[in-house]
């Protein structure tokens, strides 16, 4: 008897089997999941490459024709940190540290892919803010640089560097300055000079102070011999005698032993004698 009799393999089975397998492989050539904090830029192998006319792909599981590619681009804030030497104003030599936040427009990576490519960094980037370092830099001083001047330039730089960028499909959140370095006769040199600055300062806060108690003091003794003189005219003498005659009601009524003799004081007033 034949042995294909005996299997009894249905006809259709094996077309059935050849296409799952090919469903199968179809699938796991298509199938495509981007993590968190990426995106994904769609290369159409037959339908006119890169595509820049629609958003990227977004995290999650996509179903991509096998014959096409997806390009993954990380679109979380990104840290650079470069150390560089510029030129001052009058031609010395500064290293600069400098850090940059950046990360690509995610509604334009698929022209950014085109355009630059995964290389972006090293290719746009780091040119874009070592020129604008150098630019800032060399309008200041090493002095400006190292001391009053700092948070200007290292605003300065993110500007400049941004107005590059932002032609360029890349956002750049901030640049910060974090360290500048002088040559060391320069270095002491400045430090010098704002530690005389700075006891000059504190010598005229002395002065200033010991001015401002002198002319307290004066205005607080003027004040007095004013008051004092008000006081010396306002006394006349009939004030004074009606003052005593107070005094020598008060005096006659307590209960100390005491001689009175009338008419006998100065303006006619009472003198009173006591053993007490």
């Amino acid at each position: 008897m034949n042995n294909n009799q005996n299997l009894n393999i249905p006809k259709g089975l094996p077309l059935i089997i050849i296409i799952a397998i090919v469903v199968i492989v179809f699938i796991s050539k298509s199938a495509l999941t981007i993590d968190s904090g990426k995106a994904g830029v769609l290369y159409k192998t037959f339908g006119g490459g890169v595509v820049t006319d629609q958003p990227a792909l977004g995290e999650g599981f996509h179903l991509i024709a096998p014959w096409n590619k997806v390009i993954v681009y990380e679109v979380r804030q990104q840290e650079l940190f470069e150390k560089m030497k510029v030129l001052s104003s009058n031609g010395l030599d500064i290293i600069l540290e400098v850090t940059a936040w950046y990360l690509p427009q995610k509604d334009k990576i698929g022209r950014l892919h085109q355009q630059k490519g995964q290389t972006y960094l090293e290719s746009v980037i780091k040119p874009s803010l070592r020129s604008a370092a150098r630019s800032v830099v060399g309008r200041y001083t090493p002095e400006q640089i190292y001391s009053s001047k700092r948070d200007v330039i290292q605003e300065e730089i993110y500007t400049e560097t941004k107005k590059i960028l932002d032609n360029q499909f890349i956002q750049l959140n901030d640049v910060l300055v974090r360290d500048v370095t002088l040559p060391p006769t320069i270095k002491t040199a400045i430090e010098n000079k704002l530690k005389q600055e700075q006891e000059f300062l504190e010598y005229e806060f002395r002065l200033e102070k010991a001015r401002k108690e002198a002319e307290r003091q004066k205005i607080d003794a003027e004040g007095k011999a004013i008051a004092n003189k008000i006081l010396s005219e306002s006394l006349t003498d009939k004030i004074l005698k009606e003052k005593g005659i107070e005094a020598t009601k008060e005096l006659s009524s307590s209960p100390n032993a005491k001689v009175i003799v009338i008419g006998s004081g100065k303006d006619g007033l009472p003198i009173i004698l006591g053993n007490q």
